[in-house]
């Protein structure tokens, strides 16, 4: 197992402190459930279409299973919650309800409820990957370094093209200050689910916190094109920016998490920091 470091090293990691607190709280992608298939969209067409299959088959636990998981992607978790309840009544042993529902519980912060659904998915199925990387999950919110850490081992060593377990293993040793580990892991990631722009995000902090600012421009280019209305990725590239002496692309960035933002602090202390003047219209490429 890795050794912790008790904190990171040099200047540089203070500078990225707000940011990699910001970044440090989320998951990849969408609040679906871990084992979630990304082509099930949470639109109103697909529910609806969903909840037709579910009246035409009222005993089926796998069709309120999907619907639940799609409810999940839109965010609506009392509603899932419902869903994989039913199909867990119809079915007792249905490992992935449990661990679909954990997700549920944990995006509502129920977490000893998460505990047990994924616990009880991981008795059922002790090669089950996204209950590991759930749970993972939970142990990361309440500070289980440790335990996370194993979770998204055992993740990755079961299911090896998980990019979010690479994702959370990588936000946790960023936590713990150990970036060049949250670097590979971000790395990894990345070609198994390119399209995400969190992973670049995460990686320009790393790379900010080791103090490449070359680097983490390069990534922060690429996320704020892939998420032009990320908060984080503009706010993360003007301090890239920044550090690299080039005003104009920093103060553009700030202005653009700015406008995303008015109140967000970390932005308009960069703006101020870099000669941001209101109302300039600055370059961003």
């Amino acid at each position: 197992m890795t050794p912790w470091r008790t904190r990171a090293a040099g200047s540089a990691a203070l500078l990225v402190a707000a940011a990699l607190a910001l970044a440090g709280c989320k998951t990849l992608g969408s609040t679906a459930p871990e084992n979630e298939d990304p082509a099930l969209t949470a639109s109103p067409a697909n529910i609806a279409s969903l909840s037709e299959v579910v009246a035409r088959n009222p005993n089926d636990a796998q069709a309120y299973n999907m619907r639940g998981s799609v409810l999940g992607r839109s965010g609506r978790n009392q509603e899932a919650l419902a869903d994989f309840d039913k199909a867990i009544a119809i079915d007792p042993n249905y490992t992935q309800a449990y661990a679909n529902r954990g997700q549920a519980h944990r995006q509502l912060n129920k977490l000893d409820l998460a505990l047990a659904d994924y616990e009880r998915a991981l008795t059922l199925d002790a090669t089950y990957a996204p209950a590991y990387l759930g749970r993972g999950m939970v142990y990361r919110q309440q500070n289980r370094a440790l335990d996370a850490l194993n979770d998204f081992n055992r993740a990755i060593q079961i299911s090896p093209n998980n990019a979010q377990a690479y994702y959370n293993r990588g936000l946790l040793y960023q936590a713990q200050g150990q970036h060049k580990f949250a670097i590979d892991d971000f790395t990894t990631a990345i070609p198994l689910n390119p399209q995400q722009a969190e992973l670049r995000i995460a990686r320009g902090l790393s790379q900010l916190a080791l103090g490449n600012a070359k680097a983490a421009a390069s990534d922060l280019d690429d996320a704020v094109q892939l998420e032009p209305q990320s908060l984080n990725a503009w706010t993360s590239r003007g301090l890239a920016y920044e550090r690299l002496g080039d005003k104009e692309k920093a103060a553009g960035s700030y202005a653009r998490a700015i406008n995303i933002n008015r109140d967000y602090d970390a932005a308009k202390k960069g703006f101020a920091r870099v000669g941001g003047k209101t109302g300039t219209i600055y370059q961003t490429f």
